[in-house]
């Protein structure tokens, strides 16, 4: 069975983590409305996705 034969160190440790970071989720423009939304998703605001209202937002109000 493979043992490492020195304890690594916190540093060596670090070093190699820091390639993973979190990173803000990627953002685009509604062409229907112009508000700010994930990509490939119906917009919140007005509802629409590629050109298609997908989601009455009108009646999801009440």
């Amino acid at each position: 069975m493979a043992v490492p034969k020195r304890k690594t160190s916190t540093a060596r440790r670090d070093k190699r983590r820091t390639h993973w970071k979190m990173e803000v989720p990627a953002m685009a423009t509604c062409d229907h409305c112009g508000s700010v939304k994930r990509p490939h998703r119906v917009c919140p605001v007005c509802g629409f996705y590629n050109g298609v209202e997908v989601v009455d937002m009108k009646g999801a109000e009440a």
